[in-house]
């Protein structure tokens, strides 16, 4: 299938006929990089501590199993009492992208991977979109390991308690560009209240890991407002070209510890 023919069939999975791109979106260069303030600083200290070059040195896969493993026996928030089991993370541990979102859902906390179910698939086809899959080139994880019953917002004491995790999951994928997908995940990351709507369209400094980040709608927002699946485009077009003015050739084209 040709180039464009690809993106038709993905504008179609996400209920897009036709776009118009927007320069001011569309151009990484005129868009500002904004410094992140930053989480308030979590009491709980991360649990792994293990550098990503200790992590070569001792085995990545044996680091990544070891988080895993405490991130699968973690009682550090009320939330293990109603969990069916915890949610960790899927994809490439060495991808140069990193999907981040609020917290698992239902059908995510019945079989243990972020994303899945309706919303997964419409996320899947946004990666797609832009030439990622979580197969082989990106990584996806939450913010919450547990689904908070009902899918309520996470509360200030589960954010603290699970944060380190997701920090040493960025310290050892160590992607060069952060999607934060949704309210919570963004205002978490990049420690604001400001709407969703002005955090759109800019790259933002997110200084505790040195990294780019970009905010978009999650995909279970854009299901209950497929209008917005436009802009969605839109974020992730941004992103793409910020990614390719940020990347840079390294020798083995990868990040080996």
């Amino acid at each position: 299938m040709s180039g464009p023919a690809r993106r038709a069939e993905y504008l179609q999975a996400l209920g897009i006929d036709c776009w118009v791109p927007r320069t001011a979106l569309t151009c990484a260069a005129a868009a500002p990089v904004e410094p992140a303030h930053g989480p308030a600083e979590s009491p709980a200290k991360p649990l792994v501590s293990a550098s990503p070059r200790r992590a070569g040195e001792a085995g990545a896969a044996e680091v990544w199993e070891q988080l895993r493993e405490q991130v699968r026996r973690c009682t550090a928030c009320a939330l293990h009492e109603t969990r069916t089991q915890a949610v960790f993370g899927v994809g490439n541990a060495h991808a140069e992208w990193m999907v981040i979102g609020e917290a698992p859902g239902a059908e995510e906390d019945r079989r243990g991977e972020p994303f899945v179910g309706r919303a997964g698939q419409l996320l899947d086809a946004m990666l797609r979109a832009i030439g990622l899959s979580r197969e082989t080139n990106v990584y996806i994880a939450n913010i919450l390991k547990s689904r908070p019953p009902g899918n309520r917002d996470p509360r200030p004491e589960e954010v603290a308690a699970c944060l380190p995790y997701l920090h040493r999951q960025i310290a050892l994928v160590r992607p060069k560009l952060l999607l934060a997908v949704g309210r919570i995940a963004a205002q978490t990351l990049l420690g604001t209240d400001a709407p969703l709507g002005r955090l759109r369209g800019r790259a933002h400094a997110f200084a505790e890991h040195n990294v780019p980040l970009v905010v978009t709608y999650h995909p279970a927002y854009l299901l209950r407002s497929p209008a917005e699946k436009r802009k969605a485009w839109e974020d992730l077009q941004f992103a793409r070209s910020l990614f390719a003015q940020i990347r840079t050739p390294e020798p083995n084209d990868g990040h080996c510890s």
